[in-house]
């Protein structure tokens, strides 16, 4: 199974982009046995024997999304005019799981998911913005999306109202913009749909060239039509990641991005790419879709562990970061303004990967206390945190049960020297470097990752690789909670 089969249309004024993002192994469609049964008789007649001999198989689920580019998307707008229909994508959908899927779309500007701007090329401050304005003072670009009148399936996907045959916002989170039920008829056929874009441009805009993209991905749903998420691993532990080398890629019910997961030879369902998730100031996250799972103890009126940031009610538990927690934006090698270092405050740098996703992605560096999903992690001076910022049903890899370890030995053949087995699928662990002091070190030659287990008061356990060294549970104190390092997590 590739994890890289995209398709990428690029244009001189506004390029759409979009992947062969889902090819889920889905074993739901089992051939029953088949039962072979004979007598045999001796010449006597005095005995007899029978025999059955049985075949299982399951066939897996292959469902893609490409496209055809019709025209380009590239055309002049004179400032003070509207123009739409701008370009035409036709994107295909294939799928042999009747249980129908779902299509999402985001903003993909300048390789930032949710970014749904129209960036000047040679002026990155001068953008437009996504909208529905046809004159005014506001520049604007919109997207739509149609079925294709010749659509070679009998039951073409429903297109969302605000997106059918009508121009709607570029979204800058992933949004669903198209369906189909389960139970259609003959989906193996394929469907077709087209997009277009209509810009904007008021008297006042600069002139240039602007560029903009699109994702798209292409999720199935489960037996209960709901579609796959990080958070429904627990279901889906049964269904289609049974076996060692099944993947899938899910999507973050908390803002919408998307990672890749499979299940490796310990036994364990990973992450295969790093944790990309923003943590905000006072945006409280709750248990339904965040790993909080501290208990309150009626004896002492306080959580287990730690007792900063939680509340509870109705037996969900919520986690409200620090007022100063912040994920700070940067862009190239820092510095990180505004990272402090103490036990505190959850800080978390986001950098994402200036050439390629999915796997090649960084993601985000957190500081131990955010990444336990913690106000305060000093009062945890041994032992495993019971929190973390993945989401609901996964965790941090525990460095006590030697987690990491076990995949160095399965991967990497237990080598202290060389990083080769962990930077190549099935892995693909990233050297992303780490944040320390304000600033990003030490990127596309180390790489640091977090696990649940507190060692001291000031360490917490680590993954970190060199190019010439490998320790799966390093504990040193020259990276203290303060740093910032990635995250992967693993299934509950």
């Amino acid at each position: 199974m590739s994890h890289k089969n995209q398709t990428n249309s690029y244009t001189k004024f506004c390029y759409h982009f979009f992947r062969n993002i889902l090819i889920v192994s889905l074993p739901l469609l089992v051939i029953s046995a088949i039962v072979l049964s004979s007598i045999h008789s001796s010449a006597t007649g005095s005995s007899s024997g029978s025999g059955t001999d049985s075949l299982t198989i399951s066939i897996s689920s292959s469902c893609t999304l490409s496209s055809v580019v019709n025209t380009d998307h590239s055309d002049d707008v004179k400032a003070g005019t509207y123009k739409d229909n701008i370009g035409k994508t036709t994107i295909k959908t294939t799928c042999n799981d009747n249980n129908g899927y779902s299509i999402y779309a985001n903003g993909y500007t300048n390789n930032e998911e949710g970014n749904n701007k129209l960036i000047n090329t040679l002026s990155p401050s001068n953008v437009i913005e996504t909208g529905l304005n046809t004159s005014g003072d506001i520049s604007s670009w919109a997207m739509k999306l149609n079925n294709l009148p010749d659509d070679p399936s009998p039951t073409p996907p429903v297109i969302e109202s605000a997106y059918d045959d009508t121009y709607g916002l570029v979204p800058n989170n992933w949004t669903k913009v198209l369906s189909l039920s389960s139970g259609t008829a003959d989906m193996s056929l394929g469907s077709s749909f087209t997009t277009t874009y209509a810009v904007y441009a008021n008297s006042r805009q600069y002139t240039g060239t602007y560029q903009g993209q699109v994702k798209y991905v292409l999720t199935h749903p489960n037996i209960n039509s709901q579609h796959f998420f990080m958070q429904d691993i627990a279901q889906l532990k049964d269904k289609i990641l049974l076996n060692e080398g099944d993947s899938a890629q899910l999507v973050d019910q908390r803002d919408g991005k998307v990672y890749w997961v499979t299940k490796l030879a310990d036994g364990n369902i990973w992450m295969t790419q790093n944790l990309d998730f923003d943590i905000s100031a006072n945006a409280t996250l709750n248990s339904k879709t965040t790993d909080l799972n501290v208990i309150y103890d009626s004896s002492t009126g306080q959580y287990a562990e730690y007792n900063n940031g939680y509340t509870e009610n109705n037996s969900i538990i919520y986690w409200t970061p620090a007022n100063t927690a912040i994920t700070i934006g940067f862009q190239g090698a820092g510095p990180v303004t505004g990272w402090t270092n103490n036990h505190t405050k959850p800080y978390s740098a986001n950098k994402t990967d200036d050439v390629e996703t999915g796997h090649a992605s960084l993601g985000n560096y957190y500081n131990w206390t955010a990444a336990i999903a913690s106000n305060d992690s000093s009062g945890l001076s041994n032992g495993n945190a019971t929190n973390s910022v993945c989401p609901k049903g996964w965790r941090l890899p525990n460095a006590n049960n030697d987690e990491f370890t076990t995949l160095n030995n399965l991967y990497n053949n237990g080598s202290t020297v060389s990083n080769s087995g962990l930077t190549i699928a099935p892995l693909w662990f990233t050297k992303s470097g780490n944040v320390n002091a304000g600033k990003l070190n030490f990127a596309s030659s180390n790489g640091y990752y977090w696990s649940s287990t507190a060692s001291t008061s000031n360490v917490a356990s680590n993954l970190r690789f060199t190019n010439s060294s490998v320790n799966p549970n390093y504990r040193n104190t020259d990276y203290g909670r303060d740093t910032g390092f990635s995250v992967r997590c693993l299934a509950r």
